[in-house]
């Protein structure tokens, strides 16, 4: 885990990371969220409707976002504050995805940190986008 300070950070620093989410990982926010609908639960619903399997949930995927901040941009002292996602393309289970966030904008007073960030599959196809917003508590 990054442990970033208010005087470490600058725009344009960047950090990307790799993840995945599998069967277990989306039964999981199936439960926790109680989200039933049928695209993101029966594969055999998801084919009828176009898909290759299930798509993941985009909230699933968007908690990589959380990751990003609280881990590794800026890390131990960030404090989300507001998130804007946009998704663009489904992804399914397994699936190798590319987590990219960069500061494009610091403001000194109240020490409020802009991210753009993305969320890329293998073919580099773009899942979503974000700005978002984060406080530093250090």
């Amino acid at each position: 885990m990054n442990a970033y300070r208010w005087s470490d950070l600058a725009v344009g620093m960047n950090h990307e990371f790799v993840a995945s989410f599998n069967e277990a990982d989306v039964a999981d926010f199936e439960r926790i969220s109680g989200d039933i609908n049928p695209l993101h639960t029966d594969p055999v619903y998801a084919q009828a409707h176009g898909f290759q399997s299930t798509v993941l949930f985009g909230m699933l995927t968007s908690s990589l976002y959380s990751r990003l901040v609280g881990v590794y941009l800026p890390g131990q002292f960030a404090l989300l504050q507001g998130i804007d996602v946009h998704f663009h393309f489904p992804c399914m289970a397994n699936e190798t995805l590319s987590v990219r966030g960069e500061i494009v904008y610091l403001l000194d007073a109240p020490r409020r940190i802009e991210i753009k960030a993305s969320i890329c599959n293998a073919e580099r196809k773009i899942i979503s986008k974000a700005t978002i917003w984060v406080g530093l508590h250090d």
